[in-house]
C-alpha cells in the first residue's frame, strides 16, 4: 500500500495547508508517484521504514531498531517549510512568493555592516554610490542525504595472559551482519559515528610467532651476530667510563680503579644483563597470543547537493547557497527516496529527478538505512552600484540576508600594517 513519506504536524491552523502538501510530496514505496489528498497528514512510522527496508534482500529487520527516537531534521537551521503553490519554474510563482523586499536604506545598511567587519575597507561607496539595479535571482537547492551503516571485520591479536576463551566450542561464530547493535545505533543522518564490537565465539589461542612460544627472544645488543635461534650467555660490553682499561687516569699522572666496572674493563649487557635473552614484546613473555574477530562499524551520511542558479547568481559558490536559509518546498524521508512530485512545476520535477540521479555511491561493505530528500528555494538579490563609470555588484542571500561580495570592492586600503594580510594576495 502506498504511504506518504512527509511527516506533518496536524493543528487547527495547519489542516488546510497539509492538504496542499499531499499533492506534491507523495512518493510511493515502490518508486511510484501518486498524489492522494485523502492521505494528507499521515505520518511515517518507524515500522514503515523497517518494512520498506525488509523488501531488500540484504536487510535484517533488527538493523532498524535504532530508528526509534531518531529526531526529525531541524528545519529552522536550513529552511522554512513553505505550504503554498510552487509555480512552473524559475522566475515564476516561486520568485514572486519568495522575493526579498528590500528598500534602499536596508540595502545600504547590510553592505555597510558587511564592510565594517573588514578593517581595510572603506564605507564611502556603500553610503554614497548610486544603486543602479536591484535584481531577483532566486536559487533552488536540492539535497539527498543517504544514511548508511558500514561494517567490516578485522583480526586483532593480543598477549594471552590466562583466562577463559570464547571460542567456537561455545557456539557458532556470528556473521558480521548478524550482530545486534541497536543499543549503539545513532540518530539518523548524523555526519559520522564509529563503534567496535567483539564478535562472539571468534577467539582462539596460538603460539607466538615472534618467540616460537618460548616467551623470550635473542638480545639484539650482545647477540646481534648470532645465527637465528642461537644465543650466548655472559656476553660482556666494554666499559664506557674507562674504555676497557679498568683504570681512570688523573691530571697528576696517577691512576685509580674504575668504579663503574670495578677494574674489570667490561660491564654486563645493559639490555639483557648478559642473559642473552629478553622478554618477547609480542606476547609479553607468555609465549601465546589470543586472536579474535572485531567488527568495525561506521555510521555516516553521504550527501548529494545540487544548485540550480540563474545566470545572475552563477558567480556565487554553491556552498554559500547551501548555508543560506530559504523556503523548503519538499522534505521526504524513506528507505530509498524517489523524485518528488509537483503538480504544476515541470522544472521542479526535473530538478528533483536530477538530484536523485546523482545519488552518492554506497561502498560494497555498507547498507542503506534511510534517505532524506529536500528541495528549497533561496531568495537571492543582486545589487549593482555605480559611480560615474565605475560599477560593482554584490548579493544578498537567504532570509538571514548574508552579503556576498566576490572580489572587487572600490574602497580597499591595505598596506600590510594590519592583521587582514590582504596585501599578500597582491
Amino acid at each position: 500500500m502506498e504511504q506518504p513519506l512527509l511527516s506533518e504536524q496536524r493543528s487547527e491552523s495547519g489542516e488546510k495547508s497539509s492538504e496542499n502538501w499531499s499533492s506534491y510530496q507523495y512518493v510511493g514505496r515502490a518508486g511510484s508517484v501518486i498524489p492522494t489528498a485523502a492521505l494528507a497528514g499521515t505520518e511515517v512510522s518507524v515500522e514503515e521504514i523497517r518494512s520498506a527496508a525488509a523488501y531488500s534482500e540484504h536487510y535484517p529487520p533488527s538493523l532498524h531498531s535504532g530508528l526509534v527516537g531518531s529526531p526529525e531534521p531541524d528545519l529552522d537551521e536550513q529552511a522554512v517549510v513553505y505550504q503554498g503553490g510552487y509555480g512552473g519554474g524559475p522566475g515564476s510563482t516561486t520568485s514572486e512568493l519568495h522575493r526579498q523586499t528590500l528598500d534602499e536604506i536596508e540595502i545600504r545598511e547590510l553592505l555597510i555592516d558587511h564592510v565594517g567587519h573588514r578593517c581595510c575597507w572603506g564605507s564611502r561607496p556603500a553610503r554614497t554610490w548610486k544603486i543602479q539595479k536591484v535584481e531577483d535571482c532566486n536559487v533552488y537547492v536540492g539535497t539527498l542525504d543517504t544514511f548508511i551503516e558500514e561494517r567490516e571485520t578485522v583480526r586483532e591479536t593480543e598477549p594471552y595472559l590466562g583466562g577463559s576463551i570464547d571460542g567456537r566450542d561455545k557456539g557458532p561464530e556470528l556473521g558480521i551482519w548478524e550482530l545486534d547493535l541497536k543499543s549503539q545505533f545513532p540518530v539518523l543522518f548524523i555526519p559520522h559515528k564509529e563503534s567496535r564490537e567483539i564478535i562472539p565465539h571468534s577467539e582462539s589461542i596460538a603460539k607466538c610467532s615472534g618467540c616460537a612460544g618460548r616467551g623470550d627472544t635473542v638480545c639484539p645488543s650482545c647477540n646481534a651476530n648470532q645465527e637465528p635461534g642461537f644465543y650466548k650467555e655472559n656476553q660482556m660490553a666494554q666499559c664506557s667510563a674507562c674504555h676497557g682499561r679498568g683504570l681512570l687516569a688523573h691530571k697528576d699522572g696517577s691512576d685509580s680503579i674504575c668504579v663503574t666496572c670495578n677494574g674489570k674493563g667490561q660491564i654486563p649487557c645493559a639490555t639483557c644483563g648478559s642473559r642473552g635473552l629478553i622478554k618477547c614484546l609480542t606476547c609479553k613473555g607468555s609465549g601465546s597470543l589470543r586472536s579474535r574477530n572485531v567488527a568495525l562499524v561506521r555510521w555516516k551520511t553521504l550527501s548529494t547537493r545540487k544548485v540550480s542558479a540563474t545566470s545572475g547568481a552563477a558567480s556565487v559558490p554553491d556552498d554559500v547557497f547551501h548555508r543560506a536559509q530559504g523556503v523548503q518546498l519538499c522534505n521526504t524521508q524513506a528507505y530509498q527516496c524517489t523524485p518528488a512530485f509537483f503538480a504544476d512545476s515541470y522544472f521542479l520535477n526535473k530538478f528533483s529527478s536530477e538530484v536523485i540521479a546523482d545519488r552518492a555511491p554506497v561502498p560494497p561493505s555498507a547498507r542503506v538505512i534511510s534517505e532524506r530528500h529536500t528541495i528549497s528555494v533561496v531568495p537571492v538579490t543582486r545589487v549593482t552600484m555605480a559611480h560615474r563609470s565605475r560599477l560593482f555588484s554584490f548579493y544578498i542571500i537567504g532570509f538571514s540576508r548574508e552579503v556576498y561580495l566576490k572580489d572587487y570592492y572600490p574602497s580597499r586600503f591595505c598596506w600590510g600594517l594590519c592583521p587582514c594580510l590582504e596585501w599578500l594576495k597582491l
